[in-house]
């Protein structure tokens, strides 16, 4: 099952993806990577939609990565005494530590820490921002507000705070809980919502150990202003737009999510791009014009991943949308511009290390030569990710021997992983790789590939070597 596409397709899993025979199609029309929610999954369905992908993987012949998205904490109002209430512009609204239900001049707020953190000034948005407040007194009982845009709120809405470093963890107990069972079932990557700082990120990774590669959710303002902290703490970063929209100008996200784009990209890591890609085929078979050319964006940008949330796990045509989504990819990556966008985003020089030195030697001796594949010989998989922040124009062929590292790369632009014993020296490692790439497609008798590795074998993040290799064809 090669892609005939780098970028790859994180799908999300629901309830109209809840079947193997569904999660399979989904795999074949060009799903990568499959995304459970835990906003919207208890551990048993996790663990059963998991053993599913796995039975697919074996299936298929092919690493597959799952993501399991932590929900983070969730700040809601509390409820109303007689049912919704209507805010009008300019009223007067307060925000408190009464459990008592609400009415329309005041509702709970049942987050003790988040009155203390309000301040004069600070923007309230509640129900994704359809209600907005401004903060005009604070103290640690109550918030005292008036209100910017008018309209209906009723009980346990949500609540967000722009202006508002909120004083409290990325991850929650329910987090805590779903993070252990999702490591103990084997997932790759862990999603981290709501993260505000690098601390947030560390959290994580310290209880993963290892275990799983962690991803940073880009959704509110306070990580953008310590976006470069974020990155370097994070093993991948995803632009969740969705979120970052309502807390932000709608404006602005386009800007961000190139500038979080390009700053990953640099960082040698991955970048995913998420939320409301081709919202209309929830209900619809074919995308509308705009949501092509917004997909066709991230693509053009050089994203590693392009996100289903909605599309795939709840709506009428998960497949279609997996297919859409693969044919935006495979004819963008065929345009002339394509290339030239993609080559006028490299850095200047590499990093001043002989692993991203060989990386970009790696690229430029394989364009140069115009050789079928960078065959990487990779043990933690960090010598696939140097080659793929290059974005050589062959494709990448990462050889491993570890399924666990072949699963992760299935995120990483560009890479086709399999999964194999060690080489045993450096006549092996030649041999080998070409045969591998020509089994795969990616080349025949008479081409020619360039591999790279670390020596000696088999000692992660060694990478200090590079070669052409001639394929013959032996199998």
């Amino acid at each position: 099952m090669r892609r005939q596409r780098r970028c790859k397709i994180l799908a999300t899993l629901g309830p109209a993806s809840a079947d193997k025979e569904t999660i399979a199609a989904l795999h074949r029309a060009g799903a990568d990577v499959f995304r459970i929610n835990m906003s919207h999954a208890d551990h048993a369905g996790m663990r059963e939609r998991i053993a599913m992908i796995r039975e697919i993987e074996r299936d298929a012949g092919r690493p597959i990565g799952i993501l399991i998205d932590l929900q983070g904490p969730k700040l809601r109002i509390g409820t109303f005494r007689d049912g919704p209430v209507v805010l009008t512009k300019g009223a007067e609204f307060i925000l408190d530590s009464d459990p008592t239900p609400g009415d329309i001049h005041r509702v709970q707020l049942p987050h003790q820490e988040i009155l203390g953190a309000l301040a004069a000034g600070h923007s309230v948005l509640i129900d994704d921002g359809k209600v907005r407040l401004h903060i005009v007194e604070a103290t640690p009982q109550y918030a005292r507000a008036i209100v910017d845009v008018g309209g209906k709120i009723s009980d346990r809405k949500g609540v967000s705070l722009p202006d508002t470093e909120i004083p409290v963890a990325a991850m929650t107990a329910k987090d805590r809980s779903d993070l252990e069972a999702g490591l103990n079932a084997g997932v790759d990557w862990v999603a981290v919502s709501f993260v505000q700082r690098p601390d947030d990120v560390a959290e994580v990774k310290k209880i993963a150990r290892g275990r799983a590669l962690v991803l940073s959710k880009i959704e509110k303002p306070q990580a953008i202003s310590r976006l470069a902290e974020i990155i370097e703490m994070s093993d991948a970063l995803m632009v969740a737009r969705g979120d970052l929209g309502v807390e932000m100008p709608l404006e602005k996200v386009p800007g961000l999510q190139k500038r979080i784009t390009r700053m990953t990209r640099r960082a040698g890591k991955p970048v995913v791009v998420a939320t409301q890609m081709l919202e209309s085929m929830i209900v619809s078979p074919v995308p509308t014009r705009a949501e092509v050319s917004d997909v066709a964006t991230a693509v053009f940008e050089g994203a590693d991943a392009v996100m289903l949330s909605a599309e795939s796990a709840a709506g009428q045509y998960p497949v279609e949308a997996v297919a859409t989504m693969n044919r935006i990819a495979e004819e963008v990556e065929t345009d002339r511009v394509y290339r030239d966008v993609i080559a006028g985003q490299r850095a200047a020089a590499p990093d001043p290390t002989g692993a991203d030195a060989i990386a970009v030697a790696a690229r430029d001796m394989a364009e140069t030569l115009d050789l079928k594949a960078v065959c990487a010989w990779t043990s933690s998989g960090s010598t696939a990710f140097r080659i793929a922040r290059e974005r050589p124009h062959p494709p990448i062929l990462a050889l491993t021997p570890n399924r666990d590292t072949a699963r992760r790369l299935a995120l990483v632009w560009g890479v086709h992983a399999i999964v194999t014993k060690d080489a045993s020296d450096l006549d092996d490692m030649a041999r080998r790789a070409c045969k591998f790439s020509n089994r795969e497609g990616f080349s025949q008798e008479g081409d020619r590939v360039i591999i790279v590795a670390g020596v000696p074998f088999g000692t992660p993040g060694t990478t200090n070597m590079i070669r052409i290799g001639f394929c013959t064809g032996e199998s």
